[in-house]
C-alpha cells in the first residue's frame, strides 16, 4: 500500500515533489491521465467520470488514500466522490482546503463559524473548468466573510507547459496576470489554483509584483498530509509506489524527468 497522488497530467508532479521531501520514508505511487489531459477544458460530469475511474484503479493498485492533485477534479469530483460514499477503508483528499487554510490563517481541522480575515482582495488563477466551477469561492465562504475573489480562467497554460513550451507559457502568464488585474488592479494575494502553475511561479510573481503574495500548493499540501497521516497511522504506505500514465511511458518520463531534473520513470497504467 503507497499513498496515491493523481493528475490529469504532469502537473501534481510538484505536490508529489513536494510531499516527498516532507515525508522521505513514505511510498507514493503516482498516476498521471496524461491521455485525456488536460482536464481544465472539459465539462464537470466528464471530469467526475474519468477521476473517478482512475481513482478506483489506484485503489486496485494497493492505495487506499488517494491526493487529487489536480484542482480541476478537486473542483469536479472530490465533494461528489466523498457524498456518494467511499469504499471501506478508503478515503479520497483534494488540494483546495490546505490553500485556503493558508490564505485564512485557520488551522486543519478548525470548523468555527466564518470569520473577517486580513487579506480582502484575492487573485484566484485557474483552469477554466475550476473557474467555472466556482468550488474555491465555495470552500472559501465556509471559513472567511468579506474576501473578493477575482477569478482568471488561464487558457493554455497548461497545455504549453505539458508541450514543454515553457516561453509560450510564460507569454500566457504574462497576459492572463494583466487580464486579471484589469478587473482587480490591487490584489494582495494571488492562489495558483492549478498544480501545473508552481512550474510558472516565479514568472507569476515578476508580473504581479513583488507586493503580492502568491500562494503555491505543493509545500502546503505536504505539511497538511503530514498532519493528517499523524492522525491516521493506519492510512500509511507500507508497500511499493511508482509512476503510472495513461499516456505514453516514454514521453512522459522523458516529460518529468525536465520538471523535476532528476529521472523519472513511467509505466503504463
Amino acid at each position: 500500500m503507497a499513498v496515491g497522488i493523481f493528475d490529469s497530467g504532469l502537473g501534481g508532479l510538484t505536490v508529489l515533489d513536494a510531499v516527498q521531501k516532507r515525508l522521505p520514508d513514505l511510498d507514493f505511487l503516482y498516476y498521471g491521465d496524461n491521455a485525456r489531459a488536460p482536464y481544465g477544458v472539459r465539462d464537470a460530469e466528464d471530469v467526475y467520470q474519468l477521476t473517478r475511474a482512475a481513482v478506483e484503479d489506484m485503489w486496485s493498485k494497493g492505495c487506499d488514500l488517494v491526493i487529487l492533485a489536480c484542482n480541476t477534479a478537486s473542483a469536479a469530483a472530490l465533494r461528489r466522490m466523498q457524498e456518494g460514499g467511499l469504499p471501506k477503508g478508503k478515503r479520497v483528499l483534494g488540494v483546495f482546503v490546505p490553500l485556503i487554510e493558508a490564505l485564512t490563517e485557520r488551522q486543519w481541522g478548525d470548523n468555527s463559524p466564518p470569520r473577517e480575515v486580513e487579506v480582502k482582495h484575492v487573485a484566484l488563477f485557474a483552469t477554466p473548468a475550476t473557474v467555472a466551477s466556482r468550488a474555491f469561492q465555495r470552500e472559501l465562504a465556509f471559513r472567511a466573510i468579506g474576501v473578493d475573489v477575482e477569478a482568471q480562467a488561464c487558457g493554455g497554460v497548461v497545455d504549453a507547459i505539458e508541450d514543454g513550451d515553457m516561453i509560450l507559457a510564460e507569454a500566457l502568464v504574462r497576459s492572463h496576470v494583466d487580464a486579471l488585474k484589469r478587473k482587480m488592479p490591487h490584489p494582495q494575494a494571488a492562489i495558483l489554483g492549478c498544480t501545473h502553475y508552481p512550474l510558472m511561479e516565479q514568472t507569476f510573481q515578476a508580473a504581479l509584483g513583488p507586493g503580492v503574495k502568491v500562494f503555491s500548493q505543493g509545500n502546503l499540501v505536504a505539511d497538511s498530509l503530514a498532519d493528517y497521516l499523524a492522525r491516521h497511522p493506519d492510512m500509511h504506505g507500507t508497500g511499493a509506489g511508482g509512476f503510472f500514465t495513461t499516456g505514453n511511458p516514454g514521453r512522459v518520463s522523458d516529460r518529468a524527468t525536465q520538471f523535476l531534473r532528476r529521472e523519472i520513470t513511467f509505466q503504463a497504467a
